[in-house]
């Protein structure tokens, strides 16, 4: 299967090449579009030189600026469905979603009971960075806990995103109906797969802190999506 990563960057010009090595490694037919907002780093500059590099496997669009985790993915998806992709997934680009995983996830959906392959944290077999202090770790499951039982959906790792779509599951997203431009776009997207009657199988997977970079994530984008989450609620009032 055709499979189509879309790769969100900013300020990720000590990752990306490593990452992109690690991908075109694997035995698949793998293609990646890269996201760039305007990284001040540099990470763009690197991106089109991979592209270079590798210009039947990857392709790249620039953004004028930081405009959110969310509407890079929306932009991503519909160019995905511009191409013949089968598949199509999303990851990080910290190797906190270890490639070598890909394959088992890509592989779960040839089983036609399966919609979306994801990787979990928190089922059995996963784990998050054993050196995270507690808090941290706690405030991870926390996230997760209060997203599914606030929305009465069942995924285990409700905030992750590494996932991988059959190509019909994309068509069919009301894209433009999601709101969510942060972080918690992963929430929202989960949350209508699961209300539009798609089945979401969780892999577990070893989530490892970055090695390299600066986070984006902080307290203040946790407390947002936090409330953000009642939002979502009653945006999707009329598909409950």
């Amino acid at each position: 299967m055709k499979t189509l990563i879309l790769l969100p960057t900013y300020n990720e010009v000590e990752n990306l090449p490593r990452l992109i090595e690690a991908l075109m490694a694997l035995p698949l037919d793998l293609h990646v579009l890269i996201i760039d907002d305007n990284s001040p780093d540099g990470t763009g500059e690197v991106a089109d030189e991979l592209r270079n590099s590798f210009p039947a496997r990857i392709e790249v669009e620039h953004r004028s600026g930081k405009n959110g985790l969310g509407t890079a993915y929306i932009m991503g998806f519909k160019k995905a469905l511009m191409t013949d992709a089968d598949v199509i997934g999303q990851m990080d680009c910290d190797f906190s979603h270890n490639p070598e995983r890909i394959p088992a996830l890509v592989a779960a959906l040839e089983d036609d009971s399966v919609d979306i392959a994801t990787g979990s944290r928190y089922v059995p077999g996963g784990g998050v960075d054993e050196d995270w202090p507690w808090f941290r770790k706690m405030l991870s499951a926390w996230g997760s806990f209060y997203s599914r039982t606030i929305l009465g959906f069942p995924m285990r790792d409700a905030t992750g995103g590494f996932r991988f779509y059959k190509r019909s599951v994309i068509e069919q997203l009301p894209l433009d109906r999601i709101n969510a431009s942060g972080y918690v776009f992963l929430v929202e997207l989960h949350y209508l797969t699961f209300l539009m009657g798609f089945k979401t199988k969780e892999l577990p997977i070893y989530f490892k802190d970055r090695q390299a970079g600066v986070s984006k994530m902080n307290l203040k984008i946790q407390l947002e999506a936090a409330l953000h989450i009642w939002k979502i609620l009653f945006s999707y009032r009329d598909m409950r």
